[in-house]
């Protein structure tokens, strides 16, 4: 299958699980991309279709903006994003590979288990920030600003207008400063505009879509579902990634 193909798939099933969710487009996109795309150009790919789609959830799915929960997040974002722009340099596919199947694995699978464990009342702004650095620091390496925050955001107990409202205004801050970014350092413009056409052309009716699910619909069987097939498939990349290096 060549490249185009699976960048159309991937962007196709992230901008649904997006429409649902207010997040996740990196995590779909990536555990589709990781096997035909080269990572650098994925990663690229992941932040523009993760704006692309924000876009879209934020005009479908007004939720407002939640300031007094939001701008914690986003001071913390502004010191991770340039960190993550200098770790994205010396990027090593199988390391690539390894890294984000451990993420999918652990982080997915703390995530599947939140709603057994108490909310988190303590930290107040600081740790909100430094939970906004994670994303801001993951934002140019794969698109994933919107996992820590996700993951925070249920621990913290917030209602799902609150988790949607910070999640949706959060990744479009953050992917939008993130891309911007890229492009002022060279690592993307007119010479992935092809790439780019493809990934907005694959997610724009299944992101629509999506947001219809998340209005008529609680997302929560379909978010667990989502999370257990990115547990599965960070458990095949460390096979792969594991298998390759040694």
């Amino acid at each position: 299958m060549s490249e185009m193909w699976v960048l159309a798939f991937g962007a196709a099933v992230a901008g649904l699980v997006q429409g649902i969710s207010g997040f996740a487009f990196a995590m779909v996109a990536m555990a589709i991309w990781v096997w035909g795309v080269d990572p650098k150009l994925a990663a690229v790919m992941a932040v523009f279709g993760g704006v692309t789609g924000q876009i879209i959830s934020v005009i479908r799915v007004r939720r407002g903006w939640h300031l007094h929960l939001l701008w914690p997040f986003v001071l913390g974002s502004g010191i991770g994003i340039p960190l993550g722009n200098i770790a994205l340099a010396s990027l090593d596919p199988n390391r690539f590979k390894l890294v984000l199947g451990s993420m999918l694995v652990v982080c997915c699978g703390a995530m599947l288990a939140t709603s057994k464990l108490p909310k988190i009342t303590h930290g107040g702004r600081v740790a909100d920030a430094f939970v906004g650095l994670l994303g801001g620091v993951m934002a140019p390496l794969s698109g994933f600003s919107g996992l820590a925050p996700a993951l925070w955001a249920t621990l913290r107990g917030y209602t799902k207008d609150e988790h949607r409202a910070v999640l949706q205004n959060f990744n479009l801050v953050v992917l939008s400063a993130t891309f911007v970014s890229l492009v002022m350092a060279g690592r993307t413009g007119m010479q992935h505009l092809s790439q780019m056409a493809v990934v907005a052309g694959s997610l724009i009716i299944p992101s629509i879509y999506g947001s219809k699910i998340y209005t008529g619909m609680s997302p929560i069987a379909f978010r667990n579902g989502v999370l257990w097939l990115l547990v599965f498939a960070g458990v095949t990349m460390l096979a792969a990634a594991i298998r390759a290096m040694f």
